[in-house]
């Protein structure tokens, strides 16, 4: 009977340092939430926001339809002389309204794709399918802006582990976002408003839109950059936010060399 309490004695000793380094495992998990993918580190992922300690900001607009909202939008930016932003164009849009681009080009604010046909990429049968949405729009915008587009944000925020990998291939960074606005909904002015502003953080990547289809946008837009000026934000484009991570990250690399050499 005593061996028979000492061996369980041991096995209860186990358990217990198992739970012990779980919830440890579990600790360092939380805390390193934010730079975690659901993906493998080793795979392409998806840019949701940055980590910087600086009060950076990238308002992000996306456009896939209408010619009623995008204008009051850019007289908006231009008003208030926030000539940092970045608007995500699909193809087929971009084709119908040069004008429009042109002005967006002009402007010196950002441009990335959203795509060509307004589908859920991950639902494409074939590798091929995806490459051909990608590249059609890569070649459309490259010929409407002048530019090269190198930021993609996919039709409705959808991508899998083989649309990542499948932009990565063709040199394109995925940009998601951290705050969604969730202008499109048009669940009134200050609800916009306060969904942005409240949800900001540095580094923060914003989602808004200029399609038809988000009607209180320009309204919502003025009170946002205000209030967000007004908590010290500067307003950036996605790629000088990526730009800034690189060398805030390559500084801190070197930082640490030389402390180790020391």
């Amino acid at each position: 009977m005593n061996y028979f309490y000492v061996l369980n004695g041991k096995k209860l000793k186990q358990a217990f340092i198992i739970a012990i380094a779980v919830v440890f495992a579990i600790g360092i998990i939380y805390s390193e939430r934010e730079n975690i993918s659901v993906f493998s580190q080793n795979e392409p992922a998806a840019i949701y926001s940055v980590q910087t300690d600086k009060k950076v900001i990238a308002l992000t607009f996306d456009i896939s339809w209408g010619d009623v909202r995008t204008e009051p939008i850019l007289k908006i930016l231009e008003d208030k002389g926030v000539k940092k932003a970045t608007f995500f164009l699909s193809s087929p849009w971009a084709k119908d309204h040069p004008e429009v681009v042109s002005r967006i080009v002009k402007g010196g604010w950002e441009i990335g794709s959203h795509g060509h046909k307004h589908v859920n990429y991950s639902s494409l049968n074939t590798d091929e399918e995806i490459r051909t949405q990608i590249k059609t729009a890569h070649q459309i915008l490259s010929e409407v802006t002048g530019q090269t587009p190198t930021l993609l944000r996919l039709p409705n925020g959808d991508f899998d582990k083989r649309v990542l990998r499948i932009a990565d291939e063709l040199n394109y960074s995925v940009i998601q976002w951290d705050t969604d606005s969730q202008d499109w909904l048009n669940k009134g002015v200050d609800t916009i408003i306060n969904r942005v502003v409240t949800k900001a953080h540095p580094g923060d990547i914003v989602l808004l839109h200029a399609s038809d289809s988000s009607k209180q946008t320009h309204e919502a837009l003025p009170v946002i950059i205000d209030q967000l000026r007004a908590k010290g934000y500067e307003f950036v484009t996605v790629g000088e936010m990526l730009k800034q991570t690189q060398v805030e990250n390559k500084a801190q690399v070197e930082d640490q060399t030389m402390k180790s050499i020391k």
